[in-house]
């Protein structure tokens, strides 16, 4: 229907309800017009035969005066012989006997007469006479010993062309009256049929506008309506992780970010302090723009990350030695000195199957959380297991209350929010998760005392 319309240069109907109407209302019509025009040529054919048959009845009862047992053919008179005469031909063999009155003999009846009465065996024809209706013609034969006779009536089909023109007249308003309803109906019916779904449709245009967890489910809902909602609820699954994933990767953009920002800003203000010699004025400056590439290297590091997770999550980023990004790392702390770095002399390199830049991401929340909380010591151990990297970090602070270890690892969660630590709770939710990305894990040990004891497993490169 479309592509119809497209023919025809005609826009097609923007809702579904006028278009299913329109569908509708084309086939009714199709499929009227074709019952219109089977019932009216039977009405044609059942008519016809109603005039064939008055006409045989009429030449039999004509027949009866008609005397055919003589040499001669006789037509014998009769009390209704005047009404038997009229539109009433009787030919012996050939031969016009008797014709009605009111006919002329060159006329195109009596031509279509004579030639039903040379054939002598029942036979009918239709005649239209200039500035008349049609007429119907029969011819009846009467058998005789010696001589045949052959008679032939007439009847003016114009009350049967008049109630075939009535019963057509009728279908078709009828098929017009039907054609109406069926298209108020049609679009009623969809457009009560289509209401759960406009209903559906708005429903789920609001819960993912404010992130609702309701959904539709399958129960209670048609066949048809039940996988529309599954559909629909997979589609706001999808919507609301989409939404946690850009929220949480902002948010461990923001946590990571602050660390060179907050190095920028105050080599800026000690550089503002007071006037600063060239050399210092250089050292600044490269401090800077180490820190302005550090947050270039965070920002590729996690949006590379949450690429290929998104593409595939177990793309392997190369291979890294680990104890030159952990001494780069410690260097950066704010308290250096508090950290001792152990690794097993035997090993001559730990290297683990990950970029360099995510490991400094999964380490970095580690080493900058002990340092912060630890009183007077961090450990980072660092030893190869079949396999595996484990990196060990413990410090001798508070530990985490044994309440808080189940949120340990969700984002936004803190212990404390008033222990006088800069915090927003993501940095170890998103070491676990960069460790995660590449096939390790990040945990953490509840039975180490004092102090908190965090492992980084990491496969060997």
């Amino acid at each position: 229907m479309n592509r119809a319309l497209r023919r025809l240069r005609i826009p097609a109907p923007r809702t579904l309800r006028v278009r299913l109407s329109l569908i509708a209302l084309t086939t009714a019509a199709l499929l009227m017009t074709i019952l219109t025009v089977v019932f009216n040529a039977v009405m044609d054919r059942h008519l016809q035969h109603q005039a064939d048959d008055e006409l045989r009845n009429r030449a039999a009862a004509v027949a009866t005066t008609v005397d055919t047992h003589g040499a001669r053919v006789r037509v014998l008179d009769t009390v209704n012989d005047r009404l038997l005469d009229s539109n009433v031909w009787i030919y012996a063999g050939t031969r016009l006997l008797e014709k009605p009155p009111s006919v002329t003999a060159g006329g195109p009846l009596t031509r279509a007469a004579d030639r039903l009465g040379e054939q002598h065996r029942h036979l009918c024809t239709t005649v239209r006479p200039h500035g008349h209706p049609l007429v119907r013609l029969c011819s009846h034969p009467v058998p005789g010993r010696h001589a045949a006779a052959t008679v032939v009536t007439a009847l003016d089909l114009a009350p049967y062309r008049s109630s075939a023109d009535t019963l057509l007249l009728g279908s078709l308003i009828l098929d017009t009256v039907m054609l109406g309803c069926t298209y108020l109906l049609t679009r009623l019916s969809v457009g009560r049929a289509l209401r759960p779904v406009r209903t559906m449709t708005d429903r789920a245009m609001h819960w993912s506008a404010v992130g609702s967890d309701e959904r539709f489910g399958t129960a209670d809902h048609p066949a048809e309506l039940a996988r529309l909602g599954a559909s629909l609820d997979q589609l706001l699954d999808r919507i609301r992780t989409v939404l946690r994933h850009e929220q949480q990767l902002t948010g461990e953009l923001s946590h990571e970010l602050r660390t060179p920002l907050t190095r920028i800003i105050m080599e800026l203000d000690w550089w503002r302090a007071r006037p600063r010699t060239d050399a210092e004025t250089r050292a600044i400056q490269e401090t800077i723009a180490e820190a302005a590439q550090s947050m270039r290297t965070i920002c590729d590091t996690l949006l590379n990350d949450a690429r290929e997770n998104a593409l595939n999550p177990a793309t392997t980023l190369g291979t890294t030695d680990v104890v030159p990004v952990l001494n780069r790392l410690v260097q950066h702390l704010a308290a250096p000195d508090l950290v001792k770095t152990v690794v097993d002399r035997e090993i001559p390199t730990v290297e683990a199957a990950v970029a360099p830049a995510l490991l400094e991401r999964i380490l970095s929340p580690l080493l900058a959380n002990a340092a912060r909380y630890a009183r007077s010591r961090v450990t980072v151990s660092v030893r190869c297991a079949p396999g595996t990297v484990r990196i060990d970090v413990v410090d001798d602070g508070p530990g985490v209350p044994p309440t808080f270890v189940d949120e340990l690892f969700q984002p936004g969660r803190r212990a404390d929010a008033d222990d006088g630590h800069d915090g927003a709770g993501l940095g170890l939710p998103l070491a676990r998760r960069l460790a995660r990305a590449v096939g390790g894990e990040v945990s953490y040990d509840p039975g180490h005392a004092p102090g908190a004891k965090f492992t980084v497993s990491l496969p060997s490169g």
